[in-house]
């Protein structure tokens, strides 16, 4: 276990999820590292910067925004969707992850009080902070989900969708949006027009206005 002043060491995943409930902060796991949603180790987190942080409000309006499209189309096919307090589980690779947005139409899931294991759609929104992990090592372990269909990159600072649709095989097959485009989740028959997705988001920083 962690604890103050000791030498960091892996956790299993029962550790982890006994850890965690204890812990201010969200932290994903990922064989036997504890995670943050940038994809920095726990040992070398700053503590103090870390409990200052938090999503921006472009972020956290796209995540909104994206949230209240799916819902009413997903209540009528008898599925849900979830915000980023929702954990997901790997089970093949004893894997756990925060994902901004996730839908499942899992019956399992749809009972379940502790996390999703058969998302169909998992959404990032991109930031500064997030971006690396969220298409480097965070997209190859999200690929690794069985049920996985559809995995969604929204950028927080432009008017940008990229969707990789699970295909035959190993194949992801690859679309990008970008503004006047409406995006489409095959996978759970949903289409809206991306601007539906950053509708009261402000572009600009306080340096381009001056």
């Amino acid at each position: 276990m962690i604890a103050e002043g000791q030498n960091y060491q892996k956790m299993t995943p029962e550790e982890y999820l006994e850890w965690e409930a204890q812990q201010e902060f969200r932290y994903e796991y990922v064989d036997g590292e504890i995670l943050t949603k940038t994809g920095v180790r726990y040992e070398y987190i700053d503590k103090e910067i870390l409990a200052m942080t938090g999503g921006s409000i472009p972020n956290n309006n796209i995540a909104l925004n994206f949230y209240r499209s799916l819902y009413s189309h997903l209540s009528q096919k008898g599925c849900q969707v979830n915000v980023s307090d929702v954990k997901v589980r790997d089970s093949k690779n004893n894997r756990y992850f925060y994902p901004d947005l996730v839908v499942t139409c899992n019956a399992e899931d749809l009972k379940s009080r502790d996390f999703i294991e058969h998302p169909k759609v998992i959404v990032e929104v991109l930031s500064p902070s997030t971006e690396k992990y969220d298409r480097g090592d965070k997209f190859k372990y999200y690929l690794q989900i069985p049920s996985l269909q559809e995995y969604v990159l929204v950028d927080s600072e432009s008017i940008s969708v990229e969707i990789y649709q699970r295909g035959e095989g190993k194949i992801w097959r690859y679309c990008a949006y970008t503004e006047g485009e409406s995006i489409t989740l095959e996978s759970i028959e949903f289409t809206c027009a991306i601007e539906v997705l950053y509708e009261g988001v402000n572009f600009e920083t306080p340096e381009k206005r001056e």
